[in-house]
């Protein structure tokens, strides 16, 4: 139920403006891996595999961003 109405908020922020996604982005980036691991710990490995794999995807540019900028290389685009 809870990963479903997560899907549905991402989708909806997803329709927003550039501008208004930021914040509710930040709650869905921060609580997709507790979700990940709760969906593993009562489903198994395998789908927390592939919703890390659908989380993976949907925030590629934001990971690769706080990545980059926590390891000290440079944020340029």
């Amino acid at each position: 139920m809870f990963a479903s109405l997560w899907v549905v908020a991402a989708t909806v922020v997803a329709m927003l403006p550039m501008r208004l996604q930021f914040p509710p982005g930040i709650v869905l980036l921060i609580s997709a891996p507790v979700l990940i691991v709760w969906l593993g710990y009562d489903y198994g490995w395998f789908l927390s595999v592939l919703a890390f794999a659908g989380f993976a995807s949907m925030f590629r540019k934001p990971i690769q961003y706080y990545w980059r900028r926590w390891t000290g290389r440079g944020v340029e685009e």
